[in-house]
């Protein structure tokens, strides 16, 4: 596991477009969610402790958020053929053995993580109603062999404030999660 900062795209930054399968293999859009007041496009996978170590909590926060409003999509872009773990299949049965209650896309091609600027999971973009950039960074300070509790304390902070019209603090941290497993060739630049 290499350890691996986000990348922190540029605030105010439109969400890029998707169209992914999730692990029903319905077609999924970022305009599907053009109703919501917000959107959170999170990048995860299977499993690295990192996401291992915010799962829970962040079911809960979606099961908070969604009646606000707030549109939440979860990415695994990681190569499945080299990470048989984080196939679509293996996804299905994360979605229900965690209780993630909002879509579990795969990014086969790594299309989507790149054009996001995603380098690790977890990997968090919270987009307001207009789709542009207010947050991105880490759910919380903590991670796995620290004593410091799962919260989601920033990404709950930023959502809140979003949902609420607020100024969100431009105070954010870049999320630390194991790398985006790249097919190889396919790395970023």
């Amino acid at each position: 596991m290499a350890e691996t900062r986000s990348t922190m795209m540029p605030l105010d930054t439109p969400a890029p477009d998707f169209q992914l399968q999730d692990t029903e293999g319905r077609s999924v859009s970022l305009h599907d969610f053009d109703e919501a007041k917000g959107l959170l496009v999170a990048f995860i996978c299977n499993h690295c402790p990192f996401v291992r170590h915010i799962q829970h909590e962040l079911a809960r926060f979606a099961d908070e958020f969604q009646p606000k409003g707030l549109a939440v999509v979860a990415i695994n872009s990681n190569d499945a053929v080299a990470h048989p773990d984080d196939s679509p299949e293996a996804m299905a049965e994360e979605r229900r053995r965690v209780g993630y209650n909002f879509p579990y896309l795969f990014d086969e091609t790594q299309a989507v993580a790149k054009a996001y600027g995603a380098a690790c999971t977890p990997d968090f973009f919270l987009f307001d109603r207009d789709r542009r950039l207010v947050y991105r960074g880490r759910f919380d300070g903590s991670s796995p062999g620290r004593a410091e509790p799962v919260t989601g304390a920033d990404l709950r902070a930023a959502a809140k404030a979003m949902l609420a019209g607020d100024e969100i603090s431009a105070e954010q941290y870049p999320s630390l999660g194991c790398n985006i497993k790249w097919k190889p060739g396919n790395e970023p630049s």
